[in-house]
């Protein structure tokens, strides 16, 4: 295993599973500790197929159209008077995703990974998913119904997986949240997201593998939010890890520090706060630095900003999928990862 892991967040470049799993294997296969299936299709971009589900649902009608261009114009809903939305009605797609491609998973898996290797399963936050789909007071409202179907989801897919998978809890909601907050009430909200993020995991079973992309958005590759420096990173990450329930095993957090688009700063002073990070050694910190717009001199310097902040040799990333970018910048991404492995 190299020193070093490399970590897919989600989405990768292919016309199938197979195909996306194959690229990477091939340019990253021993430094992998977990693989995705590649979202390949009609789940390329992340929630949008789920939402876009819910306009046939009985419980549920449209209030506003949208053709997701832009973050303002998503299509939105709304509970049907006289109705309730239960999470036994919301088919999130993640057990028939995970049943169509386990299979998949280890006929890549002949191909040149360690037997180590885990399928990993991406599972967008419950706040997230009624957010986008319901509005800010929306979700405040009718969470729940998310949260039972999330949590159904993973038991589900864990007893398909027989315990070899771990879930990635996908939270861009909760980190721009964070970070559009006034200081003072920072430290209040990250504790407060964190017991609910934390919650999806204590809902399931003993010994449920998780780990936590942290992300700044990524629709059509651009960002939902940005952060000014890694305070809201840490904060979030410190309040996951007191909140986590200890027999859940929390295998890594993941931190965008490029946002969609935009490289990550070049700039020593945006990480240093990551020196106030407190992560148990047996949970991994990625970093999701790697982004074909930036130099490689300039990326291993950020590298080593972090490596000394967090105070360990950190593993790499981009801040999101690459399913949403063009074939050569998501392959140039891929590349991006391996150097910042191995140099």
């Amino acid at each position: 295993m190299a020193e070093r892991a490399a970590h897919l967040v989600g989405s990768l470049p292919g016309e199938s599973a197979l195909d996306a799993m194959t690229r990477v294997i091939e340019r990253l296969g021993p430094m992998l500790r977990s693989l995705p299936d590649g979202e390949t299709g009609d789940r390329r971009n992340w929630i949008i197929n789920s939402i876009e589900s819910l306009r046939s649902h009985p419980d549920l009608e449209l209030v506003r159209e949208g053709d997701w261009s832009d973050y303002d114009k998503v299509p939105r809903f709304r509970i049907r008077r006289g109705h309730q939305l239960s999470g036994a009605t919301l088919d999130l797609g993640h057990v028939g995703a995970a049943a169509a491609s386990l299979s998949v998973f280890e006929e890549a898996k002949s191909l040149g990974l360690s037997d180590d290797v885990v399928f990993q399963v991406g599972v967008p936050g419950d706040f997230d998913m009624a957010m986008f789909s319901l509005g800010p007071v929306g979700a405040l409202r009718h969470k729940r119904p998310f949260t039972e179907a999330t949590v159904a989801d993973v038991r589900r897919v864990n007893l398909l997986a027989e315990g070899k998978a771990v879930f990635q809890i996908e939270i861009p909601a909760e980190l721009v949240l964070l970070a559009r907050m006034p200081s003072f009430l920072r430290p209040f909200i990250a504790r407060m997201l964190a017991k609910q993020v934390a919650a999806i995991a204590a809902a399931t079973d003993p010994g449920t593998r998780f780990g936590i992309h942290l992300c700044l958005g990524d629709m059509n590759h651009r960002a939902l939010g940005r952060i000014t420096d890694s305070r809201p990173l840490v904060l979030l990450t410190n309040a996951l890890v007191k909140a986590w329930p200890a027999d859940r095993p929390l295998e890594f957090v993941h931190a965008p520090f490029a946002a969609a688009d935009d490289p990550p700063p070049a700039d020593e002073r945006f990480y240093a706060p990551l020196s106030g990070m407190v992560l148990p050694t047996s949970t991994r910190f990625i970093a999701g630095i790697a982004h074909e717009g930036q130099s490689l001199e300039d990326q291993l310097r950020i590298r080593g900003w972090i490596d000394r902040a967090v105070g360990r040799s950190v593993d790499i990333s981009t801040s999101c999928g690459l399913g949403r970018r063009d074939e050569d910048a998501a392959m140039a991404a891929l590349d991006r990862i391996k150097e910042l492995c191995q140099n």
